[in-house]
């Protein structure tokens, strides 16, 4: 017998004034997969996200993480098993809050952590979590001092600290500098080599960890490609999804790298 999907989209559409922004996408995501939704500037791909995150409702389809279905359950309460990193989250959150403070303010999907109590465990785990992500030499710095890969990595600790059944990445390489970026993609090359899934959402197949297994190619608002990525992340379907001629090349640590061929003139 199949094993039960974590996270299950069906059919999903969503429709704003009149125009389709996602059509009838299908997709599902088994414990120990590591997806990237990728895809052009404005093709659904972080609506998608925003969706599978109970953060948002689908104008029609089902939307399913364990056993509790958007629109039937306490959204508040389907979200505690829910990881959520977005690089927009970092301005929401007071600079003057410990890297450790703002790790353990998703036990309880707050912002603050004044209207909750957390134990010495909840601080030894946030810790840990800060540690295992490269960054548990910051666990007492402030989070404005931080730059932006620091933020970002410490958000991803962040995600998993609630010992989600799912950790949702909306663009977490957004604004960073290369440097910041990879020591981000290493972070998250540590999550990939964990069993809770993880879907990241993305325009740049170089930002793709080389622990990601499946991929869900969108393009128009519409799945172009999806499945293991071996298969399923190609040039013709890249080339497709852009519009320009891509060329796709995998480095020796696993890798991806793709580039246009066209060249001026």
């Amino acid at each position: 017998m199949a094993a039960k999907p974590v996270v299950e989209l069906r059919d999903i559409t969503v429709v704003r004034d009149g125009h389709a922004i996602i059509t009838g996408i299908d997709l599902k995501i088994h414990e120990a997969e590591h997806w990237v939704v990728l895809g052009p500037n404005g093709c659904g791909k972080s609506t998608l996200l925003r969706i599978a995150a109970f953060r948002e409702h689908p104008t029609s389809g089902s939307v399913r993480v364990l056993d509790a279905e958007l629109g039937r359950v306490d959204i508040r309460h389907a979200r505690s098993s829910i990881g959520w990193v977005a690089s927009g989250l970092a301005d929401s959150l007071r600079p003057e809050l410990t890297a450790t403070d703002v790790v353990m303010t998703a036990l309880h999907g707050a912002l603050e952590p004044w209207w909750h109590s957390y134990t010495d465990e909840d601080r030894s785990r946030a810790g840990d979590l800060l540690r295992r992500l490269g960054v548990g030499a910051l666990a007492h710095r402030s989070f404005g001092t931080l730059s932006s890969g620091e933020r970002q990595r410490v958000l991803l600790a962040r995600g998993l600290m609630g010992e989600p059944a799912v950790v949702l990445l909306d663009e977490p390489a957004a604004g960073l500098d290369l440097g910041g970026r990879e020591e981000l993609i290493g972070s998250m090359e540590v999550m990939t080599a964990s069993p809770i899934p993880t879907v990241t959402v993305t325009h740049h197949v170089d930002e793709i960890p080389s622990g990601a297994t499946h991929v869900l190619v969108m393009a128009r608002g519409t799945t172009l490609s999806s499945g293991p990525i071996e298969r399923h992340l190609n040039e013709v379907v890249l080339s497709d999804a852009f519009g320009v001629d891509i060329r796709l090349d995998r480095r020796a640590d696993g890798r991806l790298s793709a580039y246009s061929s066209r060249r001026p003139g």
